[in-house]
């Protein structure tokens, strides 16, 4: 018995034919658009969530308003870069919802001194994200958006509604968690601050 499979309106590997598909309402090539942009929009999606589960709703959040919104894609830009904006935006808009829920900043400054290449060079990409993670909302947010996405502290305060100065201030306080806890990681390596 032969399976006679559909044949679809636009290449698979094809990223213009597939959006061209999904203007059309076509669920397979929304599928194909999922599929192709997977691993980029998780990624991002990762790096602001404080776990996967989270990161999968960022990620179903964020491809639901590609789709409602494709319409306005304007495909003079790339599309990445567009995907990318959805994806931090859905983010800040995700991080925005939560901070009702979670408003436990510590204010505790801690004297640990800059960290060096060489202690970063001993982690993985994989065991920096998951540091990053463990930071709060507030620290996780201004670390990705500064450090990652290159938006200014003004960005930042007026995207999280905060002050400039609150911005920088978690930034460093984020830095210095994270340095805390790399050197916890690596403990052999704190022979080089001494």
């Amino acid at each position: 018995m032969k399976i006679f499979k559909r044949k679809t309106s636009f290449e698979q590997n094809n990223p213009e034919s597939i959006i061209a598909a999904c203007l059309q309402n076509e669920p397979e090539a929304q599928r194909a658009l999922i599929s192709y942009y997977y691993g980029f929009a998780k990624s991002i999606c990762r790096r602001f969530s404080s776990d996967d589960l989270s990161a999968d709703e960022i990620l179903n959040d964020s491809f639901l308003k590609v789709f409602n919104n494709l319409h306005k894609y304007n495909q003079s830009q790339a599309f990445k870069a567009w995907l990318r904006t959805i994806i931090v935006n859905t983010s800040i808009d995700y991080y925005r919802k939560s901070i009702h829920e979670t408003h436990n900043i510590s204010n505790v400054r801690h004297d640990i001194p800059d960290e060096t290449e060489d202690v970063i060079s001993k982690i993985s990409a994989e065991e920096i994200l998951r540091l990053v993670r463990s930071l709060s909302p507030a620290y996780r947010m201004v670390f990705t958006l500064f450090v990652i996405e290159g938006y200014s502290h003004k960005e930042i305060a007026e995207i999280m509604g905060i002050k400039e100065g609150t911005s920088k201030s978690n930034l460093q306080d984020a830095r210095h968690k994270l340095q805390a806890m790399i050197l916890k990681l690596n403990p052999q390596s704190s022979f080089a601050y001494e």
